[in-house]
C-alpha cells in the first residue's frame, strides 16, 4: 500500500500547507498545574496530575505515576 503523494507548492504569502491547522496541539492553559509534559520513560504526554518525579540520571525527570503500563491500562479502561 502506498500512500497517495500530495503535492504542495509554496505560495505567494511564503506558506506551503494549506491543510494544516495552525497553532499547536497543546493548546494554551491558563493555570500552570492544567500543563501537559511528557514522560521520560514513554515520552507521552500527560496532564502534570498524572506524572510524579522521579530521580533518573542524577536529575529530577517527570515520569508516568503509578507506571506507564499501569497508567495506560487505567486510561483504556476508562
Amino acid at each position: 500500500m502506498a500512500k497517495d503523494s500530495t503535492k504542495t507548492t509554496i505560495e505567494a504569502d511564503g506558506l506551503r500547507y494549506r491543510s494544516k491547522a495552525p497553532g499547536s496541539p497543546f493548546a494554551a492553559t491558563s493555570s500552570f498545574g492544567a500543563a501537559t509534559m511528557s514522560c521520560f520513560l514513554c515520552g507521552k504526554h500527560r496532564p502534570r496530575a498524572m506524572l510524579k518525579s522521579k530521580k533518573l540520571l542524577g536529575k529530577s525527570q517527570p515520569v508516568c505515576a503509578p507506571s506507564c503500563k499501569e497508567l495506560d491500562e487505567q486510561l483504556s479502561k476508562g
